[in-house]
C-alpha cells in the first residue's frame, strides 16, 4: 500500500445490487487530501462510496480502507471500520426528533463513548469547528439547509475520522450556502482529515479546484492530479 494512503484499492469491482458498475478500480487517497468523485447519474459514484464504508457487497473488493482489509473484513468488524470514517449525505439524515446535540450524542453512544464530560467537550468542540457553536440545542427543523449540513458534518467528525466520504453534500443547497460548505470541507482536509466528495456541481469544482476522479463507461479514471489549494 502507498505510504500515507488511508484508502487504497486495486483491481476492485464495484456492484450495484448484482450489476457490475465499475471494474478494476484502482486509486489511493492520502491523509489530508481532498478529491472529487464525478460522473453521470448511475455511473457508480454512490456504489463506490458505499463499498468504502462496507454498505455494499465486497466480495470483489481488494485493498485497504483506514487499515481494514476489504477482502477479509468480517461483519462484526464493520462498525470499527465506520468509526474511522465520517459519512455526509445530500439529505443530511439528521434525526428529526432530537436536537443537534442529541444527534451527535446518539452517534457517540452507538460507537462506545461513555464518559459524560468527554462527550460534552467533544460535542462542543466539533460544533464550534463547523460554525454551529450556538446551535446545539436547536431542532433540525429550526435550522436552514446549510446549518443542517454543518450539523451533519459535525456528526461525521465526532469520532475524529481519517476521511470524510461526502455524497453530494451541496446537492440540496443554494450556491452561496454551497460555497460555505466547500470552504468548511477544504478546511477539514487542511487539518488532516481527507475528503472524498461525490458531486455533479461543476461550477463548484471550477471555483474550488482539486484532484478529480471520474466514473466513466464502467471505469474509474483520474481526470487531473491538481492538489487542493488553500481556500480563503
Amino acid at each position: 500500500m502507498e505510504n500515507n494512503a488511508i484508502i487504497h484499492l486495486e483491481k476492485t469491482n464495484i456492484f450495484h445490487e448484482k450489476n457490475l458498475v465499475l471494474s478494476d478500480v484502482e486509486f489511493s487517497i492520502k491523509r489530508g487530501e481532498f478529491a472529487y468523485l464525478i460522473g453521470k447519474t448511475g455511473s457508480g459514484k454512490t456504489s463506490l462510496l458505499r463499498t468504502l464504508y462496507a454498505d455494499m457487497d465486497m466480495k470483489e473488493a481488494h485493498g485497504n480502507v483506514v487499515d481494514f482489509d476489504l477482502n477479509k473484513i468480517r461483519n462484526k468488524k464493520i462498525p470499527y471500520l465506520r468509526r474511522k470514517l465520517g459519512i455526509v449525505f445530500q439529505d443530511f439524515q439528521l434525526l428529526t426528533d432530537r436536537t443537534v446535540n442529541d444527534n451527535l450524542l446518539f452517534v457517540m453512544k452507538a460507537t462506545g463513548w461513555k464518559d459524560k464530560k468527554k462527550i460534552k467537550t467533544r460535542i462542543e468542540t466539533v460544533l464550534e469547528s463547523v460554525g454551529m457553536g450556538t446551535k446545539g440545542y436547536r431542532m433540525p427543523h429550526e435550522l436552514s439547509g446549510g446549518e443542517q449540513q454543518r450539523a451533519a458534518i459535525a456528526r461525521a467528525l465526532v469520532n475524529e475520522p481519517e476521511i470524510i466520504l461526502a455524497d453530494e453534500p451541496t446537492g440540496n443547497l443554494d450556491p452561496e450556502t454551497s460555497e460555505g460548505i466547500m470552504r468548511l470541507l477544504f478546511e477539514i482536509s487542511k487539518n488532516g482529515t481527507a475528503v472524498l466528495m461525490a458531486t455533479h456541481n461543476h461550477p463548484l469544482i471550477q471555483k474550488f479546484p482539486a484532484r478529480i476522479l471520474k466514473c466513466e463507461e464502467g471505469k474509474l479514471v483520474e481526470v487531473n492530479s491538481q492538489p487542493s489549494p488553500a481556500i480563503v
